[in-house]
């Protein structure tokens, strides 16, 4: 602990940390323009151009002058290329309930020629925002089947809807899926910004994000709306890029699809249950498997603290026995940002246990949701993977529950950092190693980043926020940044003791400390879930969050951090006792990473597939694997009673049911 101060001092002192994360970030000025992730998306901007429009906003300038330049920066913020439209209402006549117009089809962006369809706009009539809200709909392209390209209208207003029908808040109600089915999960999301509105218009502007799934935005002046506007277009086309093959759930257990190792998309509503079947091999064919479960709400719609999901997995026989179960929430109410849950089958040393067997297995999936939280579908990706056993006479090392050299304590990188941008999830994270890293984040993002971690190592990072300007100074509203690590196969690694998973923010310095135990092949008998999902040599996924009431906070678009990594040990070439260091040859590893990363080119093993491959590993095993890996247990068992015992002298310890599944909170 007392090292990790001196760190901080010696960062903080000086401005440094501010220097170090605001250096690639201009408050004034747009975010550089970036590539558009393959079917990610298309947005239509929809903005008010009734006759108060031509009032003075405050500034010297009129309200829809401020609406041209904060459109204008936010079609510069944007990626490359996505599918980008401008709607008016009120632009054409002084009266008129169907004045609504397309003024640029939504296609691949052309900043020059949204720009100058916005200058062209003047301010005259009513102010149809139900009829406009309708049309905006018929203006975006239809989502190609089996695509997950969420579709987005995002309304600036200054005031509410003068005409009355059809009313714009049972439009989106309407549009964005409310009662939805599972077939058709309505990806359209209504992102509302009031622009120095108040009372029944700002009213009326809540109801419409909050029933289009989407989020409200106050303005109260030219700035604010500029920022905005480029938080939730950018929200829009950044958002969890989803991948997988389509599967529905069964309602019962009786229609539960059956699964393969790989990795499925779907859909949930609130308070749904959701069945699928898997069959799973015994002792003999798979070491563990794990099934994974990502949820992507729309970011930052009303969420309850105890909303999430439960994970169970149970046999095929009458549902019994259970053998895994989790629940996973967001433990505050600032708004939904992606969850995972997982459950875990992993045989027991002995294989003689209920769930240790070859068959049929169910898992469930169930969303819990209180009433006041938003009720559209979220989009969720499942997925299965089975590690093998390890070949025939091979003693694995023993396991490695501690944190040891990779406590709080242990020494981070000071390097210079360099700029990255993090992946949208999962699927398209971004590969970092050790180092400094800097990025930002949106109010309501989360980014990702994934690193190698072999044999014998530990992952240890911190992150770090610096002084950010915020709307009404330090003092003000209080929000939270947030970080998880995740296993090869997407299990959360409970932090435990000495880590956190976030921290309160309120524009000041804040740092966020995480880490692994080192990985070790018999951590899967471990009692702490700490250690257990620390089994297996490959990326680790690192999530650093930033809560959606953060929008509320911050004056800059987004907020800065750096991400100090280290992997820290030396490495294996294996996961057996004894195994040898890797070497260092030409710039390249040679020993177990190489051949693992080629062994599963072959085979198709790592997180989505079946195998498991390294040095001293093979694709079968039998009764003396199960006599190699019995050595190790006993050792693993020992070492984790004691562990207990230790836990409960103290009162501490991972939160675990009498069944031995686990609960927490997520980030």
């Amino acid at each position: 602990m007392a090292a990790f101060h001196r760190r901080m001092t010696a960062v903080l002192s000086g401005g440094a940390l501010l220097a170090l994360i605001a250096a690639p970030l201009a408050a004034a000025a747009p975010a550089a323009p970036r590539t558009i992730a393959e079917d990610n998306g298309s947005l239509v901007m929809v903005l008010d151009s009734s006759g108060s429009m031509a009032e003075d906003d405050g500034s010297g300038s009129t309200r829809i002058e401020s609406a041209r330049r904060a459109v204008g920066t936010v079609v510069d913020a944007l990626p490359d290329g996505h599918p980008t439209g401008l709607r008016v209402y009120g632009a054409d006549r002084a009266r008129g309930c169907t004045d609504t117009r397309l003024v640029r089809p939504v296609e691949p962006l052309d900043r020059a020629a949204v720009k100058r369809a916005v200058a062209e706009v003047e301010p005259r009539g009513d102010t149809p925002i139900g009829l406009a809200l309708r049309r905006a709909a018929e203006d975006l392209p239809e989502v190609p089947e089996g695509s997950w390209g969420r579709r987005t209208i995002l309304l600036v207003s200054d005031g509410e809807d003068t005409c009355g029908t059809p009313d714009p808040c049972e439009v989106a109600g309407e549009l964005g899926g409310r009662g939805s089915s599972a077939e058709s999960p309505g990806t359209l999301r209504i992102d509302a910004i009031g622009f120095q509105v108040d009372g029944k218009a700002r009213e009326q502007l809540e109801c419409i994000a909050r029933a289009g799934h989407g989020s409200y935005y106050d303005a109260p002046d030219a700035e604010a709306l500029a920022r905005q506007l480029q938080r939730a277009s950018r929200l829009s086309a950044d958002g969890y890029r989803m991948e997988g093959e389509r599967v529905t759930g069964g309602r019962t257990a009786g229609d539960a699809p059956l699964i393969a190792p790989g990795q499925y998309t779907d859909t949930i509503g609130p308070g749904e249950k959701r069945w699928y079947a898997a069959e799973l091999g015994g002792p003999a064919d798979s070491a563990a498997d794990d099934l994974a479960v990502t949820a992507v709400p729309q970011p930052g719609v009303p969420a309850a603290s105890m909303d999430g999901l439960r994970l169970t997995l149970v046999r095929d026989e009458k549902y019994r026995p259970q053998c895994g179960s989790t629940w996973r929430y967001f433990g505050r109410s600032a708004g939904a940002m992606p969850i995972t849950a997982a459950v875990s089958r992993i045989p027991s040393a002995d294989g003689d246990r209920a769930c240790d067997g070859a068959g049929r297995y169910l898992l469930t999936v169930e969303r819990r949701s209180q009433a006041e939280s938003d009720r559209g579908r979220w989009p969720i990706e499942l997925l299965l993977a089975t590690e093998k056993p390890l070949a025939k006479g091979t003693v694995p090392a023993h396991s490695e529950p501690d944190y040891g050299a990779g406590g709080k304590a242990a020494p981070l990188p000071t390097d210079p950092p360099r700029d990255i941008e993090g992946g949208t999830g999962f699927n398209d994270a971004r590969g970092i190693g050790p180092g400094v890293w800097r990025d930002e984040l949106i109010p309501a993002q989360t980014r990702w980043y994934r690193v190698r971690v072999g044999w014998g190592q530990q992952l240890r990072y911190d992150v770090e926020f610096g002084n950010e300007p915020t709307v009404d100074g330090p003092a003000g509203k209080l929000t939270r940044v947030s970080t998880e690590v995740y296993g090869p196969t997407r299990v959360p690694v409970q932090s435990a003791g000495e880590f956190g998973t976030g921290a309160l923010y309120r524009g000041e310095p804040a740092a966020v400390s995480n880490g692994t135990v080192p990985v070790a092949w018999t951590n899967r008998w471990e009692s702490a879930t700490r250690a257990v999902p620390v089994r297996r040599a490959g990326e680790y996924h690192i999530g650093v969050g930033l809560d959606p009431d953060a929008a509320e906070l911050a004056e800059n678009v987004a907020v800065g951090f750096v991400l100090r990594v280290a992997v820290i040990g030396e490495e294996k070439a294996g996961p057996e006792h004894g195994a040898p260091a890797v070497r260092e040859r030409d710039g390249e590893r040679d020993g177990g990473a190489g051949r693992e990363e080629a062994g599963a080119a072959r085979d198709g093993s790592g997180p989505g597939g079946a195998g498991w491959s390294g040095p001293a590993v093979a694709a079968a095993a039998g009764v003396a694997t199960l006599l190699a890996i019995a050595l190790a247990a006993v050792y693993t068992r020992a070492r984790g009673r004691a562990a207990a015992r230790a836990g409960a002298a103290k009162g501490g310890g991972a939160d675990r049911a009498a069944d031995g599944t686990t609960e927490g909170g997520a980030w």
